[in-house]
C-alpha cells in the first residue's frame, strides 16, 4: 500500500492527464456532435504543458491526433456530418496542427518558468551552503557537517526516488539543521569531554531554537521548520506523530541517517571518529528503532558502492 501511495504522489500529474484524456477519448466515442467535441481535447493538452513540459504535451496532442486520424479512416460513420469528406479532412488537419500548437507554446513556457525557478533555487541553496559554513567556521570539529550532510541527503532521496522539489526542501532542511546551535553556549559547543545531563539538555534543544529561527524567516523556509524540529526524534515515535506532514517526516527520517553517519566518522574532541563500516553497521542495528527501514535501506544502496574505495583511501564518506 506505501508503495502505491508512493507512486500515485510521484506520477500524480502524468496520472491527472492520461484520466482526463481517457475520459475525453470515451466520452467522444458516444457523443453525437464528434467534430465539435474535439476541441475538448485541448484540455488534458494544456494540462500536460503546464504540468509536465513541452515533449509531454507535444506527445499527447500527436496521440490524440493519431487516434482521431485511426477512427476517421477506419469507422467512416464515426464523424457524422453532413460535410464531404474533403471538407471533414481539412477541418480535422486545422484542428490537429492548432492542438500541437497549443501544446508547444505551452510546454515550452511551462519549460521557461521552471527554468527560472531552479536558477531560483539554486541561488537559495547556495545561500543557506554559504551561511551553514559561517555558521560551522569557529568549530573546527564541525567544520563542513551540514554541507557533507545535504549532500549525503540529496543522494538518499535521490535513490529512493523522491520528487525533485521534495529533495531541494530536505537538501535545504540538513543544510540548517543546526542553525538552532548559533543558541546554544560555546563552551559546550567546544568542550573537550562528554556533556553532563545538563548541557546535553541544553544541547537537544538546538531543534527547538533552530526551527524557531526558521519560523521568523516567514514563509521562505516553512518546509524545512518541521525536518529541522524533528531530525533527532526516533523512527519509531515519530512514525505516530499527526502533527507532522508526510513529507516533513520523510525529510527528518533521511537527515536522521546522514547526520547520525557524519558524526559517527568524524573525530570529536572526546573520541574518535569511527571507520564508514563500523557507523554503517550502527546504524543498520537501529533500522526499525530510531531509523526508518526504507531510509535505511537506501543509504545501504548508495554505500555499498563506494565502501570499498573509502575503507582503502580512509576518507570521510562524501558524494
Amino acid at each position: 500500500m506505501d508503495h502505491l501511495k508512493t507512486y500515485l504522489y510521484n506520477n500524480f500529474e502524468q496520472i491527472l492527464v492520461f484520466t482526463i484524456l481517457i475520459a475525453i477519448l470515451f466520452i467522444n466515442y458516444f457523443a453525437d456532435q464528434k467534430m465539435a467535441f474535439l476541441n475538448f481535447y485541448f484540455l488534458p493538452i494544456l494540462f500536460a504543458g503546464y504540468l509536465l513540459g513541452r515533449r509531454t504535451a507535444v506527445l499527447a496532442s500527436l496521440f490524440c491526433i493519431l487516434l482521431t486520424v485511426i477512427f476517421f479512416i477506419t469507422v467512416p460513420r464515426f464523424f457524422q456530418t453532413s460535410d464531404d469528406t474533403l471538407t471533414v479532412s481539412l477541418s480535422l488537419t486545422l484542428w490537429g496542427s492548432f492542438l500541437i500548437l497549443t501544446s508547444y507554446i505551452t510546454g515550452t513556457l511551462f519549460e521557461q518558468k521552471e527554468k527560472s525557478v531552479q536558477d531560483l533555487r539554486n541561488a537559495y541553496l547556495g545561500v543557506l551552503e554559504i551561511l551553514s559554513k559561517y555558521l560551522e567556521s569557529t568549530d573546527r570539529y564541525t567544520q563542513g557537517h551540514c554541507v557533507r550532510v545535504a549532500n549525503l541527503v540529496t543522494e538518499i532521496a535521490i535513490a529512493m526516488e523522491l520528487p525533485r522539489v521534495e529533495i531541494e526542501n530536505i537538501k535545504a532542511a540538513a543544510l540548517l539543521h543546526d542553525i538552532g546551535k548559533v543558541d546554544v553556549s560555546m563552551d559546550i559547543l567546544k568542550k573537550a569531554s562528554r556533556l553532563n545531563e545538563e548541557e546535553k539538555k541544553e544541547m537537544d534543544a538546538h531543534t527547538e531554537k533552530g526551527a524557531k529561527i526558521l519560523k521568523s524567516v516567514g514563509n521562505v523556509l516553512k518546509e524545512a521548520v518541521p525536518m529541522v524540529l524533528a531530525h533527532h526524534k526516533q523512527y519509531k515515535d515519530l512514525a505516530g506523530d499527526s502533527s507532522i506532514s508526510h513529507d516533513a517526516k520523510i525529510g527528518s527520517y533521511i537527515i536522521a541517517v546522514a547526520d547520525t553517519y557524519d558524526a559517527i566518522i568524524t573525530d570529536r574532541p572526546y573520541r574518535a571518529g569511527k571507520s564508514p563500516s563500523k557507523a554503517l553497521e550502527e546504524i543498520e542495528r537501529e533500522s526499525g528503532g530510531q531509523f526508518h527501514p526504507e531510509v535505511v535501506k537506501a543509504f545501504k544502496k548508495i554505500f555499498g558502492t563506494r565502501i570499498s574505495e573509502i575503507e582503502n583511501n580512509v576518507i570521510p564518506f562524501k558524494i
